[in-house]
């Protein structure tokens, strides 16, 4: 979904709003340098995997009521997409208690970073920012975007759609509101889809 390559994986990498998500452990055992940072990692893992399984009925639920917004070429179906979840869920905390020791999960939440400027090579933010946009205002989406330019040389923002695969009406007035400010905001296309519609990323540089 971040058409990741090597050479964007060589430096730091900070991956935010992350959630119980395998990214950290999986790329930690690679060789590379990853941070991944959520309030939810403040809960004991017990409380984590409580929370997940209780969402996930939810999600599925209406995931099973909405399966024509989806696009199943490689999931397959809705039984398969549990079972991809859970798989995330149990590699995440198999790695938590270690990562937590070693630094590699944080507490930390947009729009405010505790890191310091440039710490990451790249910031990553996945099915939180406009996904969002009924809840999270536009000026939200700016000032958290603009925090991981501040922390890392480049930020990833990916989907750019809605929850229900509406356009987000927050996307073209960011853009415009980061590119008036000096940084560089573009587009691109991805080569994963699975909420219809839903295959480019945010790319953006800082000023």
């Amino acid at each position: 979904m971040f058409a990741l390559t090597a050479r964007d994986l060589r430096g730091r990498t900070l991956d935010c709003g992350a959630g119980p998500a395998s990214f950290n452990a999986e790329a930690t055992e690679e060789g590379h340098r990853v941070v991944s940072c959520d309030p939810l990692y403040r809960l004991s893992a017990a409380r984590i995997r409580g929370r997940v399984e209780e969402t996930s009925v939810t999600l599925l639920a209406n995931v099973r009521e909405n399966t024509n917004r989806f696009v199943w070429d490689e999931i397959g179906s809705v039984e398969n997409l549990w079972e991809i979840r859970q798989a995330a869920m149990d590699r995440f905390l198999d790695d938590f208690l270690r990562g937590l020791e070693q630094g590699r999960y944080r507490e930390d939440a947009l729009p405010h970073l505790g890191f310091a400027d440039g710490e990451f090579d790249l910031a990553l933010c996945s099915h939180l920012l406009f996904l969002y946009s009924d809840t999270l205002s536009a000026a939200f989406h700016l000032a958290a975007i603009r925090e991981m330019c501040r922390v890392a040389g480049e930020a990833r923002v990916f989907p750019l759609l809605g929850a229900y695969g509406e356009p987000s009406p927050h996307l073209e007035p960011v853009i415009r509101g980061l590119r008036k400010l000096g940084y560089g905001a573009e587009k691109r296309a991805v080569h994963y889809e699975f909420l219809r519609g839903a295959n480019e990323m945010l790319a953006v540089t800082g000023p």
